[in-house]
């Protein structure tokens, strides 16, 4: 199919400048926009526009533009990673809109991944609870043999499923309370399943769940909007199993 050019949109885009001012949306008009062109794509061109006029480019997360590293986080049109799905949105191509519309673009709205300057969010939270608990103590001396431990197909699948969390956080961005179970129970499953996970398999729920409380998630009421828009599929089965970790980890307190 033949790239299409889009003569003219609007884009209505959030601006703040820190974290501390008052935010506020502005619309800028942006012409001749090709259908291939990524969404981030037709951002770097809307922001040579602003430069020109002299006007502050749009601060926005990108790294490597091919949904790997989950930092182009970007709530377009009302929607995590905007409308398509099993995307990033870097991933996401202008063919997903029509001439003339209105994108309105915001950042990630919770409160525990506050505003830093436009559309770019302080996701360190994350890391503080991979910090509480996300990790495996092993000797990370020379590369053990393939098969010295043995690992059951079926688990090893599961753990690799759920390893493919990329930690953009549009499952909190979905999630009416803002919840980071998805993540949470993705990061704990995929050491769960695994034997060099059941070290720490004890205390891992416990503490993970304990700091995403504290940081000030929302908790989980399993409306399933977090699956329905997470990039890379990460099933709330897994939030089953964080569950069943924590309730293990507070009965053998």
């Amino acid at each position: 199919m033949a790239d299409i050019i889009l003569k003219k949109l609007n884009i209505k885009v959030w601006r703040q400048n820190n974290a501390a001012s008052k935010g506020k949306f502005e619309t800028y008009p942006i012409e001749n926009v090709s259908t291939g062109s990524s969404f981030l794509e037709m951002m770097d061109i809307l922001n040579n526009d602003l430069i020109e006029k002299g006007i502050d480019p749009i601060a926005y997360d990108h790294d490597c533009r091919e949904g790997i590293c989950g930092t182009c986080s970007l709530y377009i049109n009302g929607r995590p990673h905007g409308p398509d799905t099993q995307v990033t949105t870097c991933q996401l191509h202008m063919r997903k809109f029509k001439d003339g519309e209105t994108i309105t673009i915001e950042p990630w709205r919770a409160a525990a991944l506050p505003v830093i300057k436009d559309l770019i969010v302080d996701r360190t939270a994350f890391e503080k609870i991979l910090q509480a608990g996300g990790f495996i103590s092993v000797n990370t001396g020379g590369v053990p043999d393939a098969n010295s431990i043995l690992v059951n197909y079926d688990d090893a699948e599961e753990s690799m499923d759920a390893a493919a969390c990329i930690g953009c956080g549009a499952c909190v961005a979905a999630c009416k309370n803002s919840s980071a179970m998805l993540f949470v129970s993705a990061k704990v499953s995929h050491l769960a399943k695994l034997p060099q996970g059941k070290i720490e398999a004890k205390k891992r729920a416990k503490s993970m769940v304990g700091k995403m409380d504290e940081l000030g998630f929302g908790g989980c009421t399993n409306t399933q909007a977090c699956e329905a828009e997470c990039p890379k599929s990460i099933s709330i089965t897994n939030i089953a199993r964080l569950n069943r970790e924590y309730l293990v980890a507070r009965i053998s307190e």
